[in-house]
């Protein structure tokens, strides 16, 4: 066996190339969330001094801030209705493109649209369909409904227009992994007699393990860094809560409170974090098995 020894220029480069993306990653990265976790034990507005109060911020957001369990409740919701909805019906439209339909193109391209759509624009679009006034749902519909303006019922259109470019995102990823799928595994499966839902959850289903782990990591992304299509459509208040928008209120808002904001950011980081971590280590168990 050969071993290639490097010259000090090839360290030079491999040094310089990984060094980069490190410094990048610590600047970019690891360095806001850091100083977002020491911040949430201040109560630093920007000007002041910094002055350590420990863990009164979270303390004042569980009692004296009615809206944080407003956002906390519809981040659930969010991420229960893209988790169960959205990207199962994602999944659903990539195994129906996965077996060659007349105009599978077209249809591909319709369902992937949206997906170059920025949220923000989605909430423009779904200004146009739910409002009250000029909205296209109440004219054809004939219903005189406040959609976006009722507080009981808005967070409600608002996550469909959200998994209206989410499915396109997860049928694509989908496809791409089904289309890598050996296809003997199918007819060895239908040599053994088993249906096509059998080959499909049996089978097929268990190979696309990473592609799950990607939607999975992608699906809670969606869920919790929402922001756009709620400020676009009424900057988040009245039944739009969410904890991405706290954060922003709190910290570039009027009354700036960073340290304030920094806490609700720190939270909504242990949320994302505890359901990427708690997937990713039983699967890595399942996988050493």
């Amino acid at each position: 066996m050969i071993t290639r020894r490097y010259s000090r220029r090839d360290l030079a480069v491999l040094g310089f190339g990984l060094g980069a993306a490190v410094l990048v990653n610590l600047a970019l990265i690891w360095g806001p969330t850091l100083a977002s976790v020491a911040l949430s034990g201040t109560d630093w507005n920007g000007i002041s001094e910094l002055r350590w109060i420990g863990t009164r911020n979270y303390g004042d957001l569980a009692e004296e801030y009615p809206p944080f369990w407003s956002a906390v409740r519809n981040n659930v919701l969010w991420l229960a209705f893209l988790g169960l909805v959205a990207t199962p019906f994602g999944l659903f439209c990539a195994v129906l493109l996965d077996r060659r339909l007349r105009l599978s193109r077209v249809y591909q391209s319709a369902l992937y649209m949206p997906v170059v759509l920025s949220l923000a624009v989605v909430g423009f679009i779904a200004q146009l369909v739910y409002s009250s006034d000029y909205g296209v749902l109440n004219a054809v519909t004939g219903l005189t409904t406040d959609w976006l303006g009722d507080s009981s019922i808005n967070i409600w259109v608002v996550m469909v227009a959200a998994a209206w470019r989410h499915v396109g995102y997860v049928m694509i990823i989908y496809l791409a992994g089904l289309k890598a799928v050996d296809p003997a595994l199918k007819e060895a499966a239908a040599i053994d007699g088993a249906s096509e839902a059998q080959t499909f959850f049996r089978v097929v289903f268990p190979t696309l393990r990473p592609i799950n782990v990607i939607v999975l990591v992608i699906t809670v992304i969606e869920a919790l860094r929402a922001f756009d299509i709620v400020y676009a459509i009424n900057k988040g208040r009245n039944g739009l809560e969410l904890l991405s928008v706290l954060v922003t209120e709190n910290i570039v808002g009027e009354a700036s409170r960073i340290g304030f904001g920094s806490a609700i950011a720190v939270i909504l980081l242990v949320i994302s974090m505890a359901f990427i971590v708690t997937y990713l280590s039983q699967l890595f168990k399942e996988d050493r098995r």
